[in-house]
């Protein structure tokens, strides 16, 4: 009966936190704006690179194959990356660099102006995430953070879809959430089916 409660806690938890993202009419308009800015970079030939650490490098790479493979429907791929995939790239930055490096020397590798980067932390304070969203500022990308409610990258992002709380577990069931709902929106802005 102890595991059926704490299930049932849970869960309940959960409901509550996206209910306050539902509730958070300035949050839904940042995402809103986040999708008509991604699919408008798209439109122009540009790209839209991810990266984050543990969990969320799994949301980068989650969200980069919805873009380049599908979502709801057949269409075709659009130009999305993880900077979490290639172990040499991780490797080699890791061991020349830092790992506090891991992600802006990619960046200065392979980002262009116009291209989005899309920075994915739950503290909002992962010291990778943050270099890379400098870099990324410097090159004239679309920095975007996706966060909890606090964290250096509230100041320093170009956007942040900041969910409201502080409970790892739960902001990441928002991002991959909100993910979701970005691929869906774009799919459909730039396939628009019959």
């Amino acid at each position: 009966m102890e595991n059926m409660s704490y299930i049932k806690n849970y869960i309940q938890s959960s409901i509550e936190v996206k209910q306050k993202v539902l509730s958070d009419a300035a949050l839904l308009s940042t995402v809103e704006m986040v999708v008509d800015k991604c699919t408008q970079a798209l439109k122009s030939g540009n790209k839209i690179i991810l990266a984050g650490n543990g969990g969320s490098a799994a949301d980068a790479q989650h969200i980069a194959a919805e873009f380049v493979s599908r979502f709801f429907y057949d269409r075709p791929g659009l130009p999305a990356m993880a900077l979490t995939t290639d172990t040499s790239i991780i490797t080699a930055i890791g061991n020349d660099y830092g790992y506090d490096k891991l992600f802006s020397r990619q960046i200065q590798a392979l980002g262009n102006p116009g291209d989005v980067f899309i920075g994915i932390t739950t503290s909002g304070n992962s010291v990778n995430i943050i270099n890379a969203i400098e870099e990324a500022n410097s090159k004239g990308l679309l920095t975007i953070g996706l966060c909890g409610n606090k964290g250096k990258i509230l100041d320093l992002a170009n956007v942040c879809m900041a969910i409201p709380n502080s409970i790892t577990p739960y902001i990441q069931e928002c991002h991959i959430m909100l993910g979701h709902i970005i691929c869906a929106m774009i799919e459909r802005n730039i396939f628009p089916q019959e």
